[in-house]
C-alpha cells in the first residue's frame, strides 16, 4: 500500500508540470482557436533558459528567480510571434496556422542546438528540496511534494484571474463568442495577445520546473506536444478545469499503467483519449466546437477535370520522368523512388482533407499499418513481393474502415484529434509487440523480388503506382461519390436534406483514402529494405500535411506538387547543412505568410481576377448532388 501512494504522489508531481503546459495550450485553442503545434517548443525554450539562467545566478534566490525569468522570457518571445506571425493568418483556415506553428517548431529545433549544442543538459537540484521526505516508510523526494501543492496553487490563481478580473472576464466571453466581443468594442488584437503570451508563460514555466526533475534535451518538445494534446482532448479544449482534471488521469495513467500492463503502458492513455472522444465528443469538460470560419477552399475557382491541355501536359511530366534512368545514377532514382511513394502518402491524405474536408492529424497510421502489413506478409508468410505489396494496402484499409467508423463521428478539430489518438495507438502497438513487430528495432530485410531490385526498375515501379494513384484519386474527386463527398463537406444539412447520408459517404472516403496510403507504405517498405515504429509516428502525419498544405489544400492534387517540394528540399537541405530544419521551417513560414494557397496556388496569381465562382469545389451542395 506505501509502494502505491508513493507511486500515486510521483504521478501527481508529473501531472502539476503537464497541467501548466496544457492549460497554456487550452487557454490558447479557446479565444484564438489556434491548435499551437509550437507549444511543446515553447516548453522546450523555457527549460533551457532555466538551466542556463540557474546555473548563471546560482544560490537559492538565482535559481528560483531563474525559472521565473525563464518563463518571462518565453512569454515575450511567444507574444512576439503572435504579433510578427500569427496576427497576420488568424482569418486564415486553422490548418495553416498548425503549418505555420510546425514551422516555429522546426526552426526552435535548431536553434536550441545551435545555442546550447546537441547534449542532454542535467539541471541544478531545488535548493530547499533537496532531500525527501518519508511517508508510510517511503522516501519521497521533497521537490515532488512541492510540485503536488504547486498544482492546484496555479488552478486557484488561474480561476481567480478568469473569474475576478475584468480581463479574465472579457477572456471567456471571447472564448463563447469573439465575434461579439469586438462588437462590443473590445481590441481583439491584444487580447489574443496577452492570451497567447499567458498561455506561452504558463508553458515556459512547466519546462522550467521539471529541470530538477529531468534532463533537457532537444527533442523533448515533440514529446511533450504528445502528452499535451492527450490533456486537452480529454479535458476538453478551452477548459482550465479540465486541462487539471485529464492532467492527474493521465499522469496516473502513465504511473501506474508500466505496473498494471507493462506490455502495453504506452497504448492505455491513448486507449482513455479515444473513449473519452467516442463517447463524450467534446472532452469531458469541453463544449461543441463553434462553426468554422471558412471551409477548405473557399476562395477557389471551380474545380474541374483535366482538359485535353492538361493531359497532354501531364503526359509529358511523366514521360520525362521515365526517363530519368537515362541519365540519373542509383542514388537519384532512389531518392526519386521515395519522392513518387510520398507523392501517393500525399494524395491520399489530400483527398480526404480537401475532398472530403477531413483534416486527419493521424494519416501516418495508415502509411505505417502498410509497411507492416507488406514487412509481416514476407516475413510470417514468406510472401513474394507481389503479394506482399497488397498485404499492406489491404491491412491499411481495414484499420481505416475500423477507425474511420468511430472517427466520421466527429468534426473539425475533434475528428483531427480522434485520428490521432488512433495513430498513437497503432504505433505504441508497433513499438511494444516486440515479438510480431520487432519493436524499436523494427523488421529487417524487406527487400523487392529480383526484378524490381534494381534502383531503375523500382523507380519505374514507383511511377507507375504515383500516376495511377493520382489520377484514379481524380477521377474518384470527379464521379457522382466524390460529388455527395463535396456536397457533405460544404453543407451537413443540405446534403443530407436531399438523401446523402453524411457517415457513411465520409466513411467511405476515409477507408479508401487509407488504402491507397497503405499501398505507399507497403512499396515504402520494399523501397527501405525495413519497417520501423517511426512509420506511424506524429512526425510522419505532420510531413503529410505539410505536403498537402504547401501544394495547395483548394486543389483538386495540388499535394504532389508539394510532396515533391518538401521532400527533395528536406532530402537537399540536409545534405547542405547540419541545419536544415531551420532553413526549411522557414522556408513554410514565410509560404504560409505569403502564399497561403500554397503552390498549387501559383496560377491563381497570374488568372485575371473576377474568373471563377467563390466557391469551396465548383458546386453548391444541391449541384454536387447531382
Amino acid at each position: 500500500m506505501a509502494f502505491l501512494i508513493v507511486q500515486a504522489l510521483t504521478g501527481l508531481a508529473s501531472a502539476a508540470s503537464l497541467f501548466l503546459i496544457a492549460s497554456g495550450l487550452s487557454i490558447i485553442f479557446g479565444v484564438t482557436r489556434i491548435v499551437n503545434f509550437a507549444h511543446g517548443a515553447f516548453t522546450m525554450i523555457g527549460a533551457y533558459l532555466a538551466y542556463s539562467l540557474t546555473e548563471r545566478l546560482g544560490g537559492a534566490f538565482g535559481f528560483w528567480f531563474g525559472l521565473f525569468a525563464a518563463a518571462v522570457a518565453v512569454a515575450a518571445i511567444g507574444a512576439a510571434t503572435e504579433i510578427l506571425l500569427l496576427r497576420r493568418i488568424y482569418k486564415a483556415p486553422e490548418l495553416f496556422q498548425l503549418l505555420a506553428t510546425f514551422g516555429v517548431t522546426l526552426m526552435v529545433q535548431d536553434l536550441v542546438i545551435l545555442a546550447w549544442g546537441p547534449e542532454d543538459l542535467l539541471g541544478r537540484r531545488a535548493p530547499g528540496f533537496t532531500g525527501a521526505v518519508m511517508i508510510l516508510g517511503q522516501r519521497v523526494p521533497a521537490y515532488d511534494l512541492f510540485l503536488v501543492a504547486a498544482g492546484p496553487v496555479v488552478l486557484g490563481a488561474l480561476w481567480l484571474l478568469f473569474n475576478r478580473t475584468r480581463w479574465g472576464i472579457l477572456v471567456r466571453a471571447a472564448t463563447q463568442d469573439r465575434d461579439m466581443v469586438a462588437a462590443l468594442g473590445v481590441d481583439q488584437k491584444w487580447l489574443f495577445t496577452s492570451v497567447f503570451a499567458l498561455g506561452v508563460f504558463l508553458a515556459g514555466l512547466g519546462g522550467a520546473l521539471q529541470i530538477p526533475r529531468e534532463a533537457v534535451s532537444h527533442s523533448m518538445d515533440l514529446r511533450v506536444i504528445v502528452e499535451v494534446f492527450v490533456v486537452v482532448v480529454i479535458g476538453g479544449l478551452g477548459s482550465v478545469p479540465g486541462a487539471f482534471l485529464a492532467a492527474v488521469i493521465v499522469s496516473e495513467i502513465n504511473a501506474f499503467g508500466i505496473l498494471i500492463f507493462p506490455k502495453i503502458s504506452i497504448v492505455v492513455v491513448f486507449l482513455v483519449m479515444a473513449v473519452v472522444l467516442v463517447v463524450r465528443p467534446f472532452g469531458l469538460f469541453g463544449r461543441p466546437e463553434a462553426a468554422r470560419r471558412t471551409t477548405p477552399g473557399a476562395t477557389i475557382r471551380p474545380w474541374q477535370p483535366l482538359g485535353r491541355a492538361g493531359r497532354i501536359a501531364v503526359a509529358v511530366l511523366v514521360s520525362a520522368l521515365a526517363a530519368a534512368p537515362a541519365f540519373a545514377g542509383p542514388y537519384l532514382l532512389s531518392v526519386g523512388a521515395e519522392i513518387l511513394l510520398f507523392v501517393v502518402f500525399a494524395a491520399s491524405l489530400q483527398f480526404l482533407m480537401s475532398v472530403g474536408g477531413l483534416a486527419s492529424f493521424g494519416h501516418a497510421a495508415y502509411f505505417g499499418l502498410g509497411s507492416y502489413g507488406a514487412a509481416l506478409a514476407v516475413k510470417w508468410l514468406g510472401a513474394p513481393m507481389e503479394a506482399a505489396i497488397l498485404a499492406g494496402p489491404v491491412l491499411a484499409g481495414l484499420g481505416g474502415i475500423l477507425f474511420g467508423w468511430f472517427c466520421v463521428r466527429l468534426s473539425g478539430v475533434y475528428f483531427a484529434m480522434l485520428t490521432l489518438a488512433f495513430a498513437q495507438i497503432a504505433w505504441s502497438i508497433a513499438f511494444q509487440w516486440v515479438a510480431v513487430t520487432g519493436g524499436d528495432n523494427g523488421i529487417l530485410g524487406v527487400w523487392p523480388t529480383a526484378w524490381a531490385s534494381k534502383p531503375a526498375a523500382f523507380y519505374w515501379l514507383s511511377l507507375m503506382v504515383a500516376t495511377v494513384s493520382v489520377a484514379a484519386l481524380r477521377i474518384l474527386a470527379f464521379s457522382p461519390f466524390g460529388y455527395r463527398l463535396r456536397a457533405v463537406r460544404d453543407s451537413t444539412l443540405r446534403a443530407e436534406a436531399i438523401g446523402i447520408d453524411r457517415l457513411s459517404t465520409q466513411w467511405i472516403a476515409f477507408a479508401v483514402a487509407g488504402a491507397v496510403a497503405g499501398l505507399a507504405g507497403a512499396l515504402y517498405a520494399f523501397l527501405k529494405g525495413n519497417v520501423f515504429p517511426d512509420a506511424l509516428a506524429i512526425p510522419t502525419s505532420v510531413d503529410g500535411l505539410v505536403m498537402v498544405l504547401l501544394g495547395g489544400l483548394e486543389t483538386v492534387s495540388g499535394a504532389a506538387i508539394g510532396a515533391v517540394a518538401f521532400k527533395a528540399l528536406s532530402i537537399w537541405l540536409m545534405s547542405q547543412t547540419d541545419y536544415s530544419k531551420l532553413v526549411l521551417g522557414a522556408i513554410i513560414v514565410v509560404l504560409v505568410v505569403f502564399l497561403p494557397k500554397g503552390l498549387g496556388g501559383l496560377a491563381d496569381l497570374v488568372r485575371p481576377s473576377g474568373t471563377g465562382r467563390n466557391d469551396a469545389s465548383g458546386s453548391s451542395p444541391s449541384e454536387a448532388a447531382r
